[in-house]
């Protein structure tokens, strides 16, 4: 049974067009049975919780069976589930319960690269340099005298090279990372498989996809290509095209199923609205928008263009703060105080926008980086670690002290928190008539500040300056600081209805 909400909008919208999705990293989310690691079983058990935030979806990042170096993104069983993290019977539990709760359920899936360890991989390197095997992946002769040296200078993620050597000499490809070889899309089995994997988890209840790192995904790469691109290996090509068209159309037989791309393009403006085609991803999250620094223009000018591209493409934008190989927001905007009003300032901005809004785990909570980042443990209650999110004191990543004040228990009695300002904030876009239509209007303001306002009437004011601003006239809803005789501090952003124009 679905949870009530708003009536439809009157064109009758896909769910997914103004859904806010919240997503869970599995191993840092909540440990169900003692092991120090969040599973599956911990996720269902802390679905009240999420019904409780206001969101409308889930997405679960992955928990198939992989080989451990890369927190489940190195996928060597895509159609079977961890053991640690809980199998198919367990996740198949978790939609039951998240759909009788009125929430989607997502999963994260890796299209472009699988496990060292997968079988096919193992197969490619088992087998000589001519054979089929080796299609799936893409393996070339190396340069230099006697193919020593890798075949171009391309760098993967870690800035190291793309290229690892074989036994047998030949060098295969990994823009991701050791341990990630890349797939070639232009294989019929990758893309055979890959539907596959995808009618394997609608089956069982999924409800769409995040589509991981899709702009790079890549058919095969002819000798002509690698003398191109110096150390920036070339993404965005064609083949990424037809595999999405491929995704998109297992999508189209799935009623109300959906496809979220993470395109990671900075300097890579046209990347969003080329994925984004009526026969391609449904939507897509940019991360120029996650990685904007706190600066009034510069988050002004990544929302302008992410609106221009989606808007030619005839569908509306998916807007996070955090991906799941990101930085926090509270860190990413100078950590501590400052960082976290910032934070709070950007997380007015983010739910205010027209379209579907990603909530990363932890970011309702105000939680800087730790150890691992951002997919470190959700810090639930009491005053020591692991704050709830697992019996035993030893968990699979450490928890800071300090994170006591920030726990989901002390932030729910307080309505200044981080956590009342998200569960306010998502009240309001779900219920309140001024955050409707999907058009933006950008207000004169002061350097350092803007002003967006909704068709519905709702304006979103950011304050990026150093000294408290003035507001535009109207009713003020909510603030992510308190005002200051009536002006927008520093570091703050405010959602207010706009005086009607005379």
């Amino acid at each position: 049974m679905r949870r009530r909400g708003p009536p439809p909008p009157a064109n009758d919208s896909p769910w997914w067009r103004h859904a806010v999705c919240y997503q869970v990293f599995v191993r840092s989310f909540a440990d169900s049975d003692g092991d120090g690691i969040g599973d599956l079983e911990g996720v269902r058990d802390r679905l009240g919780y999420l019904e409780l935030l206001g969101v409308d979806a889930v997405a679960v990042s992955p928990f198939y069976l992989s080989a451990g170096v890369a927190d489940g993104y190195d996928i060597a069983g895509p159609r079977a589930a961890d053991p640690v993290l809980g199998g198919i019977e367990a996740f198949e539990r978790l939609v039951g319960e998240a759909h009788r709760r009125g929430l989607r359920v997502l999963l994260d899936v890796v299209p472009g690269h699988t496990s060292d360890r997968h079988g096919w991989f193992l197969d490619a390197l088992a087998a000589p340099p001519t054979a089929p095997q080796r299609l799936r992946y893409h393996f070339h002769e190396g340069s230099g005298t006697a193919g020593e040296l890798p075949p171009n200078d391309w760098l993967d993620a870690d800035g190291a090279s793309a290229w690892s050597r074989a036994d047998d000499g030949q060098w295969y490809l990994h823009l991701l990372g050791r341990g990630l070889p890349d797939l070639n899309w232009s294989d019929p089995m990758v893309g055979a498989d890959f539907e596959k994997t995808l009618r394997f988890w609608l089956d069982r209840g999924a409800d769409g996809f995040r589509v991981v790192a899709a702009h790079a995904l890549n058919s095969r790469i002819e000798p002509t290509d690698l003398g191109v691109g110096g150390p920036t290996p070339p993404l965005d090509r064609d083949g990424v095209h037809r595999a999405l068209r491929a995704i998109r159309a297992v999508l189209d037989s799935y009623p109300d199923s959906v496809a979220i791309g993470e395109v990671g393009s900075p300097g890579r403006p046209a990347t969003l609205g080329r994925l984004l085609r009526p026969d391609q991803l449904h939507l897509a999250t940019d991360r120029r928008f996650a990685s904007a620094p706190f600066d009034a223009d510069a988050v002004q000018a990544t929302i302008s263009s992410t609106l221009a591209a989606t808007s030619a493409a005839a569908t509306t934008p998916a807007w996070t703060l955090t991906t799941h190989d990101g930085t926090r927001p509270v860190s990413r905007y100078g950590g501590g105080p400052r960082g976290r009003n910032r934070a709070r300032a950007m997380a007015l901005v983010q739910l205010g926008l027209p379209g579907t809004a990603c909530v990363f785990n932890g970011d309702e909570l105000g939680l800087p980086d730790g150890e691992r980042g951002p997919r470190s443990a959700i810090a639930w209650q009491g005053s020591e670690p692991p704050f709830g999110f697992s019996a035993p004191p030893g968990t699979w990543v450490p928890m800071p002290r300090e994170w006591a004040e920030l726990t989901v228990e002390s932030q729910l009695g307080g309505a200044d928190s981080t956590l009342s300002l998200y569960r306010r904030a998502l009240e309001l876009r779900r219920a309140h008539p001024a955050g409707t239509g999907e058009e933006l209007e950008w207000y004169g303001a002061p350097p350092g500040c803007f002003a967006y306002r909704r068709p519905g009437g709702l304006v979103c004011a950011l304050n990026t300056s150093a000294a408290p601003v003035p507001l535009p006239d109207g009713e003020v809803l909510l603030s992510s600081a308190p005002l200051a005789d009536g002006k927008l501090p520093a570091d703050a952003a405010a959602w207010l209805i706009a005086a009607r124009r005379r």
